[in-house]
C-alpha cells in the first residue's frame, strides 16, 4: 500500500484566524492526506478513462480534456469530504467560503475576481512523479500579479506563492504502475489482441509492485476486467504453471505478502510474484511464507519453474 512520507504541519497561532480554522479542520478530516491523494488519483483515472481508451499517460489526453482536470478535482474533493457549496465560491468550510484551484503548473493558479481577498485551496499533482501538494492561501490584492487575462483572472506573485500554508507538500500520489515500467515491458503488455492475454502479461512483467484496479482495467479494456484476474480462468489460473501468484487485498494474502517481503496490497490492489518451494539447504536466508501446505520463497533466476501453490480461499 502506498505511504505518505511528508508529515502534515499542525497550524498553531494564526495571523489569519479563518485560514487557521480551515487548515485545522481539513487536517482533522485527513491527518495523513490519504483522502486528498485518493481524490486526486480518482481524478487522473476518470480523465484518462483507461478502461475504454487504453490511455495511461497525461500526454495522451487532448488539450480540452486537460482543462477539465481542475473541475473534476473540485467535484471529487467535494464528494470525498461532503463540503457544502459556498455562497460565492466553491465550498463552505467552517462557515467560510473557500475556492478550489488546481493548476497543471505548480504556483500558476488562476484566481478569479470573486476570490480576491478570500481563501483558496490550491492543489497541484504529477502522475508522472507520483507527487502532490495542497495548501491554503488568502488571495489578498498585494499577493496577486496584475491581470492580462480577458476574464480578469490573476496569478499569485512571488510573495503570494511564499504565503501558501502547505497542508501537504511533496506527498506521495498512489502510483500508476504503467508509468514506472520500462517502455519495452509496457509495449509487450499492450501487444496481445485479447484483454485476457494483456492482463497475463501485466502480472508477468510487473512483479513485486502494487497494481491498482484502474491499471488492470486500462490493460484489459473490458467491462468485466476483474474477471481477468480471478482464479477461474483468469490470470491466477493461467500464470500458476509459471509459478506466479497474484495476491489481493485480503487479510490472508496480505500476510503472505508481508512474509515474502513484498508490498502488502491495499484496497483494490494486487501484487504478483513468482515463487519457488523452499528447499532444505538453499543458500542464504530468504523470507518465506507457508502456502498450500508448504514453505515458499520468491523465486530466483536459477530456480526451476514449478506450478505455484494455491492461495487461501477468501
Amino acid at each position: 500500500m502506498y505511504s505518505f512520507d511528508t508529515p502534515s504541519p499542525q497550524p498553531g497561532g494564526d495571523a489569519d484566524p479563518e485560514l487557521g480554522r480551515v487548515a485545522r479542520y481539513l487536517l482533522a478530516l485527513d491527518p495523513h492526506g490519504r483522502r486528498f491523494a485518493d481524490a486526486l488519483r480518482r481524478t487522473f483515472d476518470m480523465l484518462l478513462d483507461g478502461q475504454h481508451t487504453g490511455r495511461y499517460r497525461w500526454d495522451q489526453l487532448l488539450k480540452t480534456e486537460k482543462t477539465h482536470f481542475g473541475t473534476l478535482v473540485e467535484i471529487n474533493l467535494q464528494r470525498e469530504f461532503d463540503f457544502p457549496g459556498g455562497e460565492e465560491l466553491d465550498y463552505r468550510i467552517c462557515g467560510i467560503d473557500v475556492d478550489c484551484k488546481y493548476s497543471q503548473k505548480r504556483g500558476a493558479w488562476m484566481i478569479p475576481p470573486e476570490a480576491v481577498g478570500k481563501l483558496c485551496l490550491v492543489l497541484w499533482a504529477s502522475d508522472t512523479d507520483s507527487r502532490w501538494w495542497a495548501g491554503l492561501v488568502r488571495a489578498n490584492e498585494g499577493l496577486l500579479n496584475s491581470s492580462s487575462n480577458r476574464d480578469a483572472k490573476r496569478t499569485l506573485n512571488k510573495q503570494g506563492r511564499a504565503s501558501v500554508r502547505w497542508l501537504f507538500s511533496d506527498a506521495q500520489l498512489p502510483v500508476n504502475a504503467l508509468l514506472h515500467l520500462p517502455a519495452g515491458d509496457v509495449e509487450a503488455i499492450f501487444a496481445p489482441k485479447h484483454g485476457t492475454k494483456r492482463v497475463d502479461e501485466l502480472f508477468r512483467r510487473a512483479q513485486g509492485i502494487p497494481i491498482r484496479r484502474a491499471v488492470v482495467a486500462t490493460v484489459a479494456q473490458q467491462e468485466d476486467y476483474m474477471k481477468r484476474v480471478r482464479g477461474n480462468g483468469g490470470s491466477r489460473s493461467s500464470l500458476r504453471p509459471e509459478g506466479i501468484i497474484i495476491l489481493g487485498q485480503y487479510k490472508e494474502h496480505g500476510t503472505i505478502a508481508e512474509q515474502l517481503g513484498l508490498p502488502v496490497p491495499g484496497p483494490g490492489e494486487f501484487v504478483s510474484v513468482q515463487v519457488a518451494r523452499s528447499a532444505e539447504g538453499r543458500p542464504g536466508v530468504k523470507p518465506k511464507a507457508f502456502i498450500d501446505g508448504d514453505w515458499w520463497v520468491m523465486a530466483s533466476d536459477t530456480d526451476p519453474v514449478e506450478p505455484a501453490p494455491r492461495l487461501p480461499k477468501v
